[in-house]
């Protein structure tokens, strides 16, 4: 897992150009930007989406993927995601999802957290739980939200 701030995406375009492109999105997306999918390179593309936190449970625990890669940032309102290690301490609670490349996991105690959002991003990998929808207080917020998906 990455955690970072937008103003480093020069840093990126070094490293791959998919998370370059994607954070380039991510810093010139507007914040009334249409809901959707949008494609930025053949092996990556954006989605829009917008969803209101929850307090306590987010109702599905943890996900993970095995050929994506997801850059997360709110560009409207703030998230607490939570993360933790991909390993025999996670039992997953849905069988793999070849087609949306996700698997969901029973709850454990998360490893850390990572609030997104006011510049900061965070890059999941194929080994990183996440727990997203999390609200950054003790009440539900509506944000907005782009993923960025990197296939690998």
């Amino acid at each position: 897992m990455i955690v970072d701030v937008l103003s480093n995406l020069e840093f990126y375009k070094s490293i791959s150009t998919d998370f370059y492109e994607g954070l380039k999105f991510i810093q010139q997306a507007d914040v009334e930007i249409p809901l959707g999918e949008y494609p930025l390179t053949p092996t990556a593309k954006a989605i829009v989406m917008e969803y209101e936190t929850k307090v306590g449970e987010n109702g599905f625990g943890y996900e993970a993927h095995r050929h994506l890669i997801d850059i997360q940032y709110c560009i409207k309102g703030s998230e607490r995601i939570y993360w933790h290690n991909l390993d025999d301490a996670l039992a997953p609670h849905t069988t793999y999802n070849a087609e949306k490349d996700f698997t969901f996991f029973t709850w454990v105690p998360e490893q850390g957290e990572v609030v997104i959002g006011n510049n900061v991003f965070s890059i999941f990998y194929p080994g990183d739980a996440h727990a997203p929808v999390f609200s950054t207080s003790d009440k539900p917020e509506l944000i907005k939200k782009i993923v960025i998906k990197v296939s690998i």
